[in-house]
């Protein structure tokens, strides 16, 4: 027993004086190495015909510590039938987590249902972003809906990493860019209009912005797009509204469009800055020299050819008010025949308020000098809700929200109306109403659609929402995400017929058109 204690009394001593580690080598196993996740997300974003980058779906890579550089070779995607009639490629980037189209890292121009992007992706531990991007064919119908999804990552070895796939936007609807920024040797596509004519024709207008996107006073002129096919394709821009030299001082813009299906005839009005003569120069008076003009040209012949633009200020406008225009958009005929555009006044002491103006003799003279119903309001838009009883939706500077009044005597008198300011969220935004019969349920019904970026804080989330009970309700359920992304947030809003809506909406610079089925709309 001595000479137990003698020999192991060495190893104790060892043992106390290394942390109970016992001298000899340590055989264990190393710690297994980190996990590896990819896991798929896909934005609420349309695929629109004419852009070069569709993001349209992101795969997030997590790699932890402890791993080797991971060098993948493929990504197995699928497409539904639809997609592989409509797509002419999907690209690969490597970017962050909001998508640039700046690291390509593969492509392919899919002709199954399920396909590999070869790609070339060594990624070290980190997490990273790699976007998954359409390009439209230059014939895609635009009727079908696409359905992308990223299922497994492989590597060099062919070890598959398969990709989550988390509640998204896989299946997207299509669109088209009918104006990008560059197009024309234009900087900036802005303020959005458009209207259908009695023969389907889809007239589309909009400021042509050469050298920046700043607002008026500028180089501005107003342009035209035209499709005779509801919006698959789109005519060559015509430029519909030019004051002529100088052009940097005698720019023209904000437009609205309203057809008159009594005498066929289209209107466009739209806000002339001779000089420094637009909200911040207008001193007030009548003259183009002191203050801004509301301008008007037409078109017979289904927006072929259109006459010389010319100003009806010193019909509509109080001498006193420091500016007098229209709201952009769309105007209406009403069911007796008057044709009404939205309007927008600044007073003398710089307080602004929407209105309209009329014409009771389809545009020979028109009626203005109208009072608005709120003050601090802006960009409007109106509908007849009931035979001669106009609703005015405002752009209401406070924020949050968008105000609301009505009229039955042609904006003698004002009522508030009761979903004003507490309704509609609005970050401070043009926004788009219409009154359309539409198919709901089997049934043909008068319903109001709205659109606007669905937010109070933000110009993001261009959404379109249905009433059907004339703008008493605007139902939750009754409404569709159109495009979540970050954009300058102006849009406008056209029966198509009685299943469809189209929206024409400002991206950054660019200007998108997407049909959508009221069924999607109206749940």
């Amino acid at each position: 027993m001595q000479k137990f204690f003698h020999n192991l009394w060495p190893c104790l001593l060892l043992m106390l004086l290394s942390g109970f580690n016992c001298s000899r080598k340590n055989t264990d196993p190393p710690p297994p190495p980190g996990q590896i996740k990819a896991s798929a997300y896909a934005p609420a974003t349309p695929v629109l015909k004419g852009m070069a980058a569709n993001p349209f779906l992101r795969v997030v890579v997590q790699i932890f510590s402890g791993n080797p550089e991971q060098q993948y070779r493929k990504i197995q995607c699928t497409l539904n039938a639809a997609g592989l009639s409509e797509v002419q490629k999907v690209d690969a980037y490597v970017s962050g987590e909001a998508f640039t189209a700046t690291n390509l890292i593969g492509t392919v121009n899919p002709s199954s249902a399920t396909f590999d992007i070869p790609v070339t992706a060594n990624l070290q531990s980190g997490i990273h972003y790699i976007w998954l991007s359409v390009v439209l064919k230059n014939d895609a119908t635009l009727n079908n809906k696409i359905e992308l999804h990223a299922a497994k990552l492989i590597d060099a070895s062919d070890k598959e990493l398969t990709i989550d796939q988390g509640p998204s936007v896989y299946t997207k609807r299509t669109g088209v860019a009918v104006r990008k920024a560059g197009d024309d040797n234009v900087n900036t596509y802005r303020i959005p209009g458009i209207v259908q004519t009695d023969r389907g024709t889809l007239l589309s207008v909009y400021d042509i912005r050469y050298n920046n996107s700043a607002d008026l006073p500028g180089n501005i002129d107003v342009g035209l797009s035209r499709s005779t096919d509801n919006g698959k394709t789109w005519e060559p821009m015509k430029i519909i509204m030019d004051m002529g030299a100088p052009h940097e001082n005698n720019g023209i813009g904000d437009p609205a469009i309203l057809f008159d299906p009594v005498t066929k005839k289209i209107w466009v009005a739209a806000l002339w800055s001779k000089g420094n003569r637009s909200i911040a120069g207008s001193i007030g008076g009548i003259s183009p020299d002191s203050t801004g003009q509301f301008v008007l040209v037409s078109s017979t012949d289904d927006g072929v050819t259109w006459s010389a633009p010319y100003t009806i200020t010193p019909q509509i406008k109080e001498s006193a008010w420091k500016i007098f225009f229209n709201g952009p958009g769309s105007g209406i005929a009403m069911q007796d025949g008057k044709l009404v555009f939205a309007a927008q006044y600044w007073t003398s002491s710089n307080v602004p308020y929407s209105t309209i103006i009329y014409s009771d003799n389809q545009g020979s003279t028109w009626k203005g000098k109208i009072l608005g119903p709120k003050s601090n309001t802006t960009e409007s838009q109106v509908v007849e809700t009931t035979p001669g009883t106009l609703m005015l939706n405002m752009r209401d500077n406070r924020g949050s929200f968008r105000s609301v009044a009505t009229t039955s005597n042609m904006g003698t008198s004002w009522t508030e109306h009761s979903t004003s300011y507490n309704t509609l969220p609005d970050p401070v935004c043009m926004g788009s109403l219409i009154k359309a019969k539409v198919n709901v349920n089997g049934t043909l019904k008068d319903v109001l659609f709205f659109s606007n970026p669905n937010s109070s804080s933000g110009r993001v989330n261009i959404t379109i929402k249905a009433s059907l009970d004339l703008g008493q309700t605007w139902l939750p359920a009754n409404q569709l995400l159109i495009d979540e992304r970050q954009c300058y947030g102006y849009s406008s809003l056209t029966k198509i017929d009685d299943n469809t809506i189209g929206i024409l909406y400002e991206g950054t610079k660019d200007l998108y058109f997407v049909k959508v089925a009221v069924n999607e709309i109206i749940k």
